[in-house]
């Protein structure tokens, strides 16, 4: 199983863009490359995307060329496997925590409170980090409440808000302005900067939202 294109980023990184049909397949890839590429020599940080990987590198222990030969040279069967950890994260949904909640319930020809429960009840994984600190995508949104950005974006979206759009939902951990759907917020910390630990998520966990009352 070989890797797609790979093609060089500035002065000290590497893009590798991984080929295929199937998205998800694609982003398991991207994930078994990312486990098997992250000890290799000269390598300062591997960053996983959706469909590609950033590698950056020492140009003082390596280059382009050599980080290009080994990663066509990855054998993606072997990759190691990593258990993918559990998270629970409680949500207050509605009201001035989560206002564009009846929004989505009409959108969806559903009741708020089924908004809620359908939300709840899916499993989400964290597909990438991007954008933003700390900001993990989650995939796993259930085809009823996927709805396309807005046309407009909204300003000063507190952090913690919980966001929707497509097929894809976000804890904020920044006051943002946001095209996405704000259902509700949350109290629990998903990036501590201050820690040796900052973010809570590593890429390829698990996620479940709990209801709590505000």
């Amino acid at each position: 199983m070989t890797v797609g294109r790979v093609r060089p980023v500035g002065d000290a990184a590497v893009l590798v863009e991984v080929e295929g049909v199937d998205p998800d397949d694609v982003w398991r890839r991207v994930r078994a490359l990312d486990r098997a590429f992250v000890d290799a020599e000269g390598v300062v940080e591997v960053c996983p995307g959706l469909v590609n990987l950033l590698v950056h590198f020492d140009p003082l222990v390596t280059d382009h060329a050599e980080i290009a030969e080994t990663l066509r040279s990855v054998d993606l069967s072997r990759a190691p496997s990593v258990t993918p950890r559990d998270h629970v994260v409680d949500v207050t949904y509605g009201g001035s925590a989560g206002p564009d909640l009846g929004a989505v319930a009409r959108a969806a020809g559903l009741d708020v409170d089924d908004v809620v429960r359908r939300h709840v009840a899916a499993s989400y994984r964290v597909m990438m980090y991007g954008f933003a600190p700390g900001y993990a995508y989650l995939g796993g949104v259930p085809t009823e409440l996927q709805l396309p950005r807005k046309e407009t974006a909204v300003r000063d979206v507190p952090a913690g808000s919980v966001i929707i759009a497509n097929d894809q939902c976000l804890v904020t951990t920044l006051t943002m302005p946001t095209g996405w759907w704000v259902i509700g917020r949350s109290s629990t910390p998903i990036l501590t900067p201050h820690d040796n630990r900052p973010a809570r998520f590593d890429v390829g966990d698990r996620v479940r939202f709990r209801a709590v009352m505000p």
